[in-house]
């Protein structure tokens, strides 16, 4: 979906790093300190307009979120979302996803959160799925054993891809749901696409894997 350019993103992301992370490359291996306690930190790749990590932020307060988007003009949403709940475990950052060894130390992220990613449909552009198998190579260093990866989408094509992905890496599938909305998990909370989807009667894939070596 085409964003709408917004030139004063930037101005708006840098006039508040409370929230927005300016410096993340400075808190690799540090980010306890930033959050003032040891609590597990669990990131969202592709946090888009924020509905997602707040709603998780608020809801676990024991836990630390960060949430990930590359693309400033939707960022400021999920910032304007931040500010006006106060939510102090929660960080968003301005960075592409694929570099996260340069922001986060190995093992010091506990959960990534992979919540309707572009599904990359053409086969020339797989490599840019974030369950490539060249993800999945950053997540395991970051993640520590026992880490996770929690994936929800709405697309099938992209959810089988990344079911064999997941199977080929040696991940270790622990949860899955063919259909979200209509099975017994409970906690759900909804991104803006995920609304928007389920409304017009789309199914939910979801998954849940971990690293195990």
């Amino acid at each position: 979906m085409r964003v709408k350019h917004k030139p004063w993103a930037r101005e708006k992301i840098l006039a508040h790093p409370e929230v927005c992370v300016g410096n993340p490359g400075e808190l690799k291996g540090k980010w306890h300190h930033l959050f003032g306690n040891k609590n597990p930190i669990h990131i969202e790749i592709g946090t888009g307009k924020g509905q997602f990590v707040t709603g998780m932020a608020q809801a676990n307060p024991e836990v630390n979120y960060i949430g990930i988007e590359v693309v400033e003009s939707v960022l400021i949403t999920a910032l304007d979302k931040a500010l006006a709940a106060g939510i102090p475990n929660l960080r968003l950052l301005s960075v592409d996803g694929s570099d996260l060894l340069d922001y986060f130390e190995v093992g010091e992220v506990a959960r990534i959160y992979l919540n309707f990613s572009d599904p990359w449909p053409k086969k020339r552009h797989a490599k840019r799925r974030l369950t490539h198998p060249s993800f999945l190579d950053i997540y395991k260093a970051v993640l520590p054993v026992d880490g996770e990866i929690h994936f929800k989408t709405d697309n099938r094509s992209l959810f089988e891809y990344s079911l064999v992905a997941f199977s080929e890496y040696g991940v270790l599938l622990t949860h899955l749901s063919l259909d979200l909305h209509n099975s017994e998990f409970e906690g759900n909370i909804m991104t803006e696409y995920e609304e928007k989807f389920s409304a017009k009667g789309f199914p939910i894939y979801r998954l849940e894997a971990v690293f195990k070596s």
